[in-house]
């Protein structure tokens, strides 16, 4: 199942939403080719409070969610009786030169040693909603909820979708990818001598 269009469109900048070929052939959560942002801050502070089993997926998601940011920080929520198998919650504020823009990344992990993990961008597009699904929500399905809240979906990514509220002049913007499941294919392998351990991620600051 590819995630990838859906995730790669929450990057801010407007080539992200319409993401090349190569990156479309990634999955969110696999090693790709796709540039992402080094020791980004959820990293590091998961990291320095002993989340480890998933942190490999909230590193992903959290490099995609803040590329193209000219600064972010977060706020971070975990167990702290078990870090690494209970659940963590983070809310990811982030700068843009016209913009500020809000994430959130859950990462809950099972006793099968797998992760379910979501994500979700919060933003204001200076647009009505009616422009933004027209421009880039061509092909999906539309559910109304509300008389001003619509959700889209494609059959294609069934774990996806994207939320739209007015809120004039703007439309109110919600991406949202969740997976069920999630286990690190590099862990998964590491008893294969042609696996290339992951190098480990620098400690760092968390917050709260």
């Amino acid at each position: 199942m590819n995630h990838a269009l859906a995730f790669l469109r929450w990057l801010p900048a407007v080539v992200a939403w319409t993401a090349s070929g190569a990156a479309l052939a990634q999955g969110v959560l696999v090693p790709s080719t796709v540039p992402l942002a080094p020791q980004d801050t959820l990293t590091r502070a998961a990291t320095s409070v002993g989340i480890r089993r998933c942190l490999p997926a909230i590193s992903r998601l959290s490099s995609l969610t803040v590329q193209g940011s000219r600064s972010h920080d977060v706020l971070l929520d975990w167990d702290r009786k078990r870090p690494d198998t209970g659940p963590m919650f983070s809310l990811i504020g982030m700068q843009y030169p016209n913009a500020g823009v809000a994430a959130s990344i859950t990462a809950i992990p099972d006793e099968g040693g797998n992760c379910t993990v979501s994500a979700e961008r919060i933003s204001v597009a200076p647009f009505t909603c009616e422009s933004v699904a027209q421009q880039e929500l061509a092909g999906y399905q539309m559910t109304r909820l509300l008389p001003n809240y619509a959700v889209y979906t494609d059959a294609r990514e069934p774990t996806s979708s994207v939320s739209l509220i007015d809120s004039p002049p703007g439309c109110l913007v919600i991406r949202r990818y969740v997976e069920y499941g999630w286990r690190d294919p590099v862990a998964a392998g590491a008893a294969l001598p042609a696996q290339v351990p992951v190098p480990p991620v620098p400690k760092g600051r968390a917050t709260r």
